[in-house]
């Protein structure tokens, strides 16, 4: 009885331990860095706030320019936004005493790559700034603009793969999503969550889209 209790025992810290060893090795296989722009508000209140929008047919770019959008504003010292968000997503990066990042690595949502050149990362923001323009930012002043391209506050803005982000373009939702399908929920929330905070229309293929990604969240 001993014997079987000793070798009963030593079966069970046998399979504790391959447990814990498989554990471990999850960790260490997941993705080196993690993007963490603001949390999104949540697909019920995405899709309650979906619900109450009457989709409007998107605007002309006539007159669009990004310089009416400044953007990688100061934040601190020498840093500015882009440098902000590469430190906010990635891993260990590390920034020279011009808060260049030197050093570091980051994971894109979009596509699950993992980058260590800062050089490969875009910062891409949710809502592109033309789509935005369509949308109504055609009529702010250039504050509120500035103000919009340089948001930390709202999940505007994210580090992500660069030719992924020039993939997306001014694509809405409508034309272009993640290809990492564990990310859509996610990417949704997040353009619902900056057009309401932003006031900006919808048109109806894209209000359509969100519906169908959210519907699955």
């Amino acid at each position: 009885m001993p014997f079987f209790y000793a070798r009963h025992v030593g079966r069970a810290g046998v399979l504790a331990s391959a447990v814990a060893l498989a554990s471990l090795t999850s960790l260490v296989n997941a993705p080196a860095a993690l993007a963490a722009p603001p949390t999104p508000i949540s697909a019920s209140a995405a899709r309650a706030y979906l619900a109450t929008v009457t989709p409007a047919a998107e605007g002309s770019t006539s007159g669009y320019s990004r310089d009416l959008f400044p953007h990688w504003s100061t934040v601190s010292g020498s840093c500015n936004t882009r440098e902000t968000v590469l430190k906010r997503d990635g891993v260990n990066v590390v920034q020279d005493s011009s808060c260049a990042a030197v050093s570091g690595s980051w994971y894109s949502e979009y596509d699950g790559a993992t980058w260590t050149a800062a050089s490969d990362i875009d910062i891409d923001h949710m809502v592109p700034l033309a789509e935005a323009w369509r949308s109504g930012a055609n009529s702010w002043t250039t504050t509120k603009r500035q103000q919009f391209a340089n948001d930390l506050t709202r999940p505007q803005l994210i580090a992500v793969t660069d030719h992924v982000n020039q993939a997306k373009g001014d694509l809405d939702p409508g034309k272009w999503l993640p290809s990492r399908t564990a990310y859509r929920c996610t990417y949704a929330r997040m353009w619902v969550q900056v057009k309401q905070y932003w006031g900006l229309r919808m048109d109806s293929t894209e209000k359509t889209a969100l519906t169908n990604v959210l519907s699955g969240c």
